[in-house]
């Protein structure tokens, strides 16, 4: 494998569309470029259209398995079906109705924290959906964070509730060969802002316990994968957010926490991102941080080329010596260990 296309691996990338052919970018860029993974969303917003790759259940289901014939290697195939606010597989498109983290926290009956999650996981698996960017693992320290707790998507403002609760999601998705997504580290809850929207200073807001259930579901063994958010903190990293950050990938959760598994990004188009670097040298930066695949969701801002642009930006960065093979390597070996997993279950 040439190391284009071990670069194309570390990729998940939104499309425009409800369906594809031979000729759509996204189709070129699995069969030409090898990309690892995509995202779905039901709306594209940099078009302001209402709808976009999600209609209703069996065109969603023709579209997964187009994506896949058209990938050599199992394809991942991501979403964010939180339940509750969060969600891209909605009531008026026929799909069931799950509640959000925090109704589930309050209520604190693990078992029914099981049924929502096995909902959740039976709607993806029927549709050909194998990577779900969820549960969140923030706590809920400042209940009025425009992002977290305003959307109720936290559990609790205990780390032990919300380990409790997204052990029950983790495993309602694992019975069904869908992998989990540990969100957002090293913790988003407590921050004043929407990152989103630009520049997320947490610094003075961040709590150590925030790393809590990060720290125990790996130790339980039950972190598919963690994603980073895009924060900033003066004292985990006074330069970098802790997307693009040495520190905190490499130190903070490879080397404390012991994590060996799948990191991705938050989407790389987000404005505390985009804001303050541009896309490319962003992406290169992630990866020189120990970063696996980016993701790159393509609705914000839509441009149906961007894969070939980002794969010339990290071949430029590797011959400018700021990237490394290895880290190609090492973040292409990860991705291979996901999707073998996904292979044996």
């Amino acid at each position: 494998m040439t190391i284009e296309q071990k670069i194309g691996q570390l990729f998940i990338l939104g499309f425009k569309g409800d369906r594809i052919d031979n000729n759509h970018p996204i189709a070129q860029d699995i069969r030409q470029r090898n990309l690892g993974g995509v995202i779905l969303f039901d709306r594209l917003l940099a078009r302001q259209q209402p709808e976009n790759n999600i209609i209703n259940a069996s065109q969603v289901k023709s579209l997964t398995t187009s994506l896949q014939d058209y990938s050599t290697s199992p394809l991942l195939i991501a979403v964010d079906q939180e339940g509750g606010l969060v969600k891209r597989f909605k009531a008026q498109a026929g799909f069931p109705e799950t509640a959000s983290a925090q109704t589930l926290g309050k209520t604190d009956d693990p078992t029914l924290t099981r049924i929502h999650a096995s909902c959740t996981a039976a709607i993806l698996a029927s549709v050909g959906v194998n990577f779900n960017l969820a549960p969140v693992t923030d706590l809920n320290t400042f209940p009025e964070n425009p992002v977290i707790g305003a959307l109720q998507r936290s559990f609790s403002d205990s780390s032990d509730a919300v380990i409790r609760h997204a052990a029950m999601w983790i495993g309602a998705h694992t019975e069904l060969n869908i992998l989990s997504c540990l969100k957002h580290f090293p913790g988003h809850g407590s921050s004043r802002a929407d990152s989103h929207l630009g520049f997320t200073d947490i610094s003075s807001s961040w709590q150590q316990e925030e790393l809590v259930p990060f720290a125990k579901l790996i130790e339980m063994q039950m972190a598919d994968a963690i994603m980073l958010g895009h924060l900033f903190h003066k004292n985990l990293d006074p330069e970098y957010p802790t997307s693009l950050s040495i520190p905190v990938v490499s130190q903070l959760l490879r080397k404390q926490l012991g994590y060996n598994g799948l990191i991705v990004t938050d989407d790389i188009q987000m404005r505390a991102i985009t804001d303050q670097y541009g896309l490319e040298e962003a992406a290169c930066l992630a990866l020189a941080a120990g970063v696996d695949m980016i993701i790159v969701g393509n609705n914000l801002d839509y441009q149906p080329e961007i894969l070939q642009k980002l794969t010339r930006a990290v071949l430029r960065a590797i011959a400018d010596k700021k990237l490394s093979v290895l880290q190609i390597e090492s973040a292409w070996k990860r991705v291979q260990q996901v999707k073998r997993k996904l292979k044996e279950q």
